[in-house]
């Protein structure tokens, strides 16, 4: 079977001029575009393809673990949905990255392009100011999760740099 990742959306800077919650969600939708970019145009061995040993770390091991970011602080979190991790669990805590060999890419980046859009909703239907029950953070604000992702986008984005260059020799912003 061969796949190749479609081209990304065009990036839209987050808006300079705005009031917090336009702010913080438009850094998130950057980032978010800002993977997406550095995923496109890769072949599923491109994807499966990991950084250096010993770590499991590849393209697409991120993307399974950032669609599970987004439904674990999304959906189990602020929207308190009884939902559970789709690549990891207990006994295979690195299943998202490690599990890759035999992934289908495209069902993969489908998901997680589901949970981005499942992620806005709960958002859209939140205050900043609302708090959930973390269990292990204790009360949490929609505030906090919403910078929380935007670094977890950005650190990841700068994971996806070095693997996107090693793969074909590709920077990016």
């Amino acid at each position: 079977m061969s796949f190749t990742v479609p081209p990304a959306p065009p990036r839209a800077e987050a808006p300079y001029v705005a009031d917090e919650r336009a702010t913080l969600a438009g850094f998130l939708d950057y980032h978010r575009t800002t993977f997406a970019q550095k995923v496109a145009g890769l072949s599923t061995e491109q994807l499966r393809r990991r950084s250096v040993e010993p770590s499991s770390m590849s393209l697409l091991g991120m993307v399974r673990h950032l669609a599970d970011v987004e439904r674990g602080w999304w959906q189990a979190g602020v929207a308190g949905e009884d939902v559970a991790p789709r690549y990891y669990d207990d006994t295979n805590p690195d299943g998202d990255f490690d599990d890759v060999d035999d992934a289908d890419p495209a069902v993969d980046l489908a998901e997680l392009a589901t949970q981005q859009d499942l992620a806005r909703a709960v958002l859209a239907a939140h205050s900043l100011d609302d708090t959930f029950e973390h269990r292990r953070q204790g009360t949490t604000s929609v505030r906090w999760v919403l910078v929380h992702l935007v670094e977890e986008y950005a650190r990841h984005n700068g994971h996806a740099d070095l693997l996107r260059e090693r793969i074909d020799g590709a920077t990016g912003e």
